[in-house]
């Protein structure tokens, strides 16, 4: 039996990054660990954030897992380090994407949406740092909107209300690139488009992520490329309609797991 790619998120919002594995890896089989009933981590502690990290990691060990991508930025930013110390398994990583919105703003203004487990780890600060120098970063925590979208609510009032409420501000900066700093947030695409000027470029790290994961896959000589019929199961701790409505259009099995 192939080894699957392992990919965790504190919900569901990793399906944004596994869609783009899923897209530039078709023959690959994957397991999507949903923490949902643990979101968002982006208010936990760091310790309580690297405990379900090891939980997580130690879950998709269970199923074989060959590689595990941690899908989640505050997991990232907060407990990747350890997972690389302490396990043998490769891990690819998820981190706001600072430097691709530093290389292309005119106005030296970048605004990054993110959770505040993020925004105060020191790898996010040294990722601004080396990246974004002589730039402004205007950063802002994204508060409530993790539970909205794990709650089916990406379409509602309260989203948009909160999204104006964060965005504004930076609109009066001269923002021209916002960047998405967690991988829920991608699913607020067509929400923001509609908000933001059409100058103001939206970046976010899945495509980034799954073009790593598959160098990571090459170079260790385990990339399925032919001849594979590839097999998904997404497991989740909480209610599975609203991974089922986001996942609709793929052939996946999804199954509730207490864990």
């Amino acid at each position: 039996m192939l080894k699957p790619i392992g990919i965790f998120d504190s919900g569901v919002g990793g399906t944004s990054i596994w869609k783009e594995i899923n897209k530039q890896l078709p023959y690959e089989s994957t397991v999507y660990l949903a923490d949902s009933k643990n979101a968002p981590y982006g208010i936990k502690s760091n310790e309580e954030i690297l405990r379900l990290s090891i939980k997580n990691t130690e879950f998709l060990l269970q199923k074989d897992c060959k590689l595990i991508v941690v899908a989640c930025n505050t997991a990232t930013t907060n407990a990747i380090d350890y997972l690389r110390a302490y396990y043998s398994i490769p891990f690819i990583g998820i981190e706001p994407a600072i430097k691709p919105a530093a290389l292309q703003t005119k106005t030296k203004k970048i605004g990054v949406l993110a959770t505040k487990g993020t925004l105060s780890s020191s790898l996010f600060h040294n990722t601004s740092k080396l990246f974004a120098e002589g730039i402004t970063v205007i950063e802002q925590e994204g508060a409530g909107l993790v539970e909205l979208i794990e709650a089916g609510q990406i379409d509602s009032r309260k989203i948009e209300d909160l999204l104006k409420k964060y965005i504004d501000p930076m609109l009066e900066k001269n923002i021209d690139s916002l960047v998405l700093g967690c991988t829920h947030y991608p699913y607020l695409v067509p929400i923001l488009k509609k908000m933001l000027p059409s100058k103001i470029k939206i970046i976010d790290s899945g495509e980034a992520v799954a073009r790593q994961t598959k160098a990571v896959l090459m170079k260790n000589r385990s990339l399925e490329l032919e001849n594979n019929i590839p097999t998904h199961t997404f497991y989740s701790n909480s209610n599975l309609n609203v991974l089922k409505n986001l996942m609709d259009n793929y052939d996946v099995s999804i199954v509730y797991k207490d864990f």
